[in-house]
């Protein structure tokens, strides 16, 4: 195993609680990462981390200090007013790997937008470092994922559609990509995987947002879509039984794309660090589903300095077989996640 690389963190949405930051600055020392904080990192104007000029300029001057990882503090609100700010070429040719989640869903989509560079989303600094409890999967697979162990994410999918294929793997928060629809920061993807998840939105407000994808033509154009958490939501009586399973039923009957549930990935515990922009292969098979990442691949036009680690399979809430169709030639070490 190699060692963890270092990582600097910036605040391109909301402000970050302090405490919070610090807390999580001591996880991850404690997992064995250095950590540097930007400048601006802590700063307030409104409920933003400083000023949009600010907050731009931390992600230029990431692209200039010596950690190869950068982390966003926290989502919240703030990076789709910033996106022409960005220097999206000088992003791609830096090399450092950008990670974050909800609001960074911007960034990630933007960069693939404007450049098809890579970068990541799952973890973010406060939400799976900084609170008085951590997740060891999340922290697991977000050290595999940055030390480029981790080759492929088994989890369980029990009423998964049959596919398997290969395709660019991209998506994130529902919300945020619905926001960048008809914008220059929204990528063009056609047989692509794309991955979903958001919080606090009703079904009905999740299907409107599928429902506007579907009519902008962005849903079937996707070889699969792959569900995650659609978590902190309140029904009401006179929904009368209309909950997530009816909008993945919707899904299933209009778009005609194969469905995938289960993938650990939203606003909970338990995610997956996963590279936004990557070339990367689905399967399912009895009830299990099997994500194949391929953005180590050498390949690839951004050199991200990866090392030639050997892979890891990691399974996700199971103990399943290791013969899926979508699993490499070669072996690959096993973890099983969520059961003894």
């Amino acid at each position: 195993m190699t060692s963890n690389p270092g990582i600097y963190l910036i605040s391109p949405s909301s402000a970050a609680n302090p405490d919070a930051v610090a807390r999580g600055r001591q996880r991850l020392s404690d997992l064995g990462f250095t950590t540097s904080l930007d400048q601006t990192a802590l700063a307030v104007d409104q409920c933003f981390a400083g000023t949009d000029a600010e907050r731009a300029a931390s992600v230029a001057r990431a692209l200039n200090q010596a950690h190869p990882v950068v982390m966003a503090t926290r989502g919240g609100y703030g990076l789709t007013r910033i996106l022409p700010m960005i220097d999206w070429a000088a992003v791609a040719a830096s090399g450092k790997r950008f990670v974050g989640h909800s609001d960074f869903t911007a960034f990630n989509l933007a960069l693939l937008a404007q450049t098809g560079g890579v970068s990541y989303s799952g973890a973010s600094l406060i939400a799976d470092f900084g609170g008085e409890e951590t997740d060891d999967l999340t922290e697991a697979l977000f050290g595999e994922v940055v030390r480029d162990e981790l080759e492929i994410l088994s989890f369980e999918s029990d009423d998964a559609d049959a596919v398997d294929c290969r395709g660019t793997l991209w998506g994130g928060n529902l919300a945020t990509l619905c926001a960048l629809a008809g914008t220059p920061y929204m990528p063009d993807i056609d047989g692509g995987i794309l991955f979903l998840e958001d919080v606090a939105e009703h079904p009905y407000r999740v299907e409107r947002m599928l429902t506007q994808l579907w009519h902008a033509g962005v849903l079937a154009r996707q070889h699969a879509i792959v569900l995650g958490e659609f978590s902190g939501y309140r029904l009401a009586p006179h929904d009368n039984g209309f909950d997530m399973p009816s909008v993945v039923q919707w899904l299933r009957d209009t778009v005609g794309v194969p469905v995938v549930t289960g993938l650990p990935y939203g606003h909970v515990a338990t995610k997956a660090t996963l590279p936004v922009g990557a070339q990367a292969g689905l399967a399912t098979e009895d009830g299990m589903a099997y994500l194949v990442l391929q953005e180590h691949d050498h390949d690839h036009e951004h050199d991200h300095g990866h090392a030639d680690n050997h892979p890891r399979h990691h399974e996700a809430d199971c103990g399943c077989a290791s013969d899926s169709p979508s699993q490499p030639d070669h072996p690959a070490p096993k973890k099983t996640i969520g059961k003894p």
